[in-house]
């Protein structure tokens, strides 16, 4: 499974947005200078992940972005089902191509692409945002030592 684009920039919003948790809304300026998100591309994965339920919007002079929930509580694959749809390995897992396969119900390969979607799945279910944000200050915080 390639995570696309649009994935990656909405997994790098969420991100920021969880770097900031409990500082109030961030605007999208911020968001794509600190993750390096084109802000016209951004725009539309903002709305998409707030039609989704993962971020919200506040107005006005000091609105922005922040997370709907809290950073532990949203998965990495939810941003990825959100933004591509089912976590495969191949097309014919995901449950739309099954109808054109020539060996659909018969196919020996189809289990075995299954337990590796299974398999990701669980990496992406079982990492949250909050555990990448904690990866990334454990990985400046070693940056930062040093010895004479």
């Amino acid at each position: 499974m390639i995570i696309t684009q649009k994935s990656q920039y909405a997994m790098r919003a969420v991100f920021e947005l969880a770097r900031r948790e409990g500082c109030g809304p961030v605007k999208i300026g911020e968001i794509a200078e600190a993750q390096a998100i084109p802000p016209r591309f951004l725009e539309n994965i903002l709305n998409q992940l707030r039609q989704g339920g993962l971020v919200e919007s506040r107005r006005g002079k000091e609105g922005g972005y922040l997370l709907s929930r809290l950073a532990s509580e949203i998965s990495a694959g939810e941003v990825i089902r959100l933004t591509q749809g089912p976590i495969c390995v191949a097309e014919c897992c995901g449950g739309t191509v099954e109808e054109r396969c020539p060996f659909h119900g018969d196919c020996v390969f189809l289990p075995l692409w299954e337990r590796a979607s299974r398999a990701l799945e669980s990496v992406y279910d079982g990492t949250t945002i909050a555990d990448l944000v904690g990866q990334e200050m454990t990985r400046h915080a070693g940056a930062l030592m040093y010895s004479i």
